[in-house]
């Protein structure tokens, strides 16, 4: 193979001149590679049958839950006990610093996500539905399921903490959404005060 001798354009700028040089033959067949792959991974993946990533993961994620049922979420006697727990509401209180503040505000007022801390709810009102609505998420109001991306113990934990917003005094209250909570004391409720 004949080594490629430099060429320049008949020009210069500022004494600077611009090389004519052919491409590697190695990016020229790369290039043409891509090209070839796109053809046929396009029509196949998108159009076609193939299983995009995002879809082969919710299959196999599927069939790995058929396999390993989830273990039952605590009920509320349960999570009654486990808010008693040391370091527990701080270890809430930073998860939803980080995980939800984006849709709940900061202080659980309530931004693209509803308000926590008036006395109205969506999904209804105890620990075990807040658990419930954390873990499973609400899809067609936009909330993942937490329970995809968090230990089971810090759902239980961010849970417990939005829980326990209710009656505070958020800096910017968004409206009330859902129908107004049973008028039952915030403390020792089992089941008739949950998730927003």
């Amino acid at each position: 193979m004949s080594e490629v001798q430099d060429r320049k354009f008949d020009y210069d700028y500022d004494g600077i001149q611009e090389y004519d040089n052919p491409l590697p033959r190695w990016w020229v067949y790369l290039f043409i590679g891509t090209v070839i792959f796109a053809v046929v991974y396009i029509p196949y993946y998108h159009f076609g049958g193939g299983k995009l990533p995002g879809a082969q993961w919710a299959e196999d994620m599927t069939e790995w839950r058929r396999l390993h049922p989830p273990v039952p979420l605590p009920d509320e006697a349960e999570l009654l006990a486990l808010a008693a727990q040391p370091g527990l509401p701080e270890r809430g209180r930073q998860i939803f610093a980080t995980r939800c503040v984006s849709c709940h505000g900061v202080d659980g007022g309530g931004q693209v996500g509803p308000n926590l801390t008036d006395d109205y709810s969506i999904h209804g009102w105890s620990r075990e539905i807040v658990a419930r609505v954390v873990n499973d998420g609400v899809p067609a109001k936009g909330m993942i399921a937490w329970g995809d991306r968090l230990s089971r113990d810090d759902v239980l934990a961010v849970a417990l903490h939005a829980y326990s917003l209710r009656g505070t005094t958020p800096s910017n209250a968004k409206a009330p959404q859902g129908e107004p909570i049973a008028a039952v004391a915030k403390a020792g409720d089992h089941g008739t005060a949950g998730a927003h």
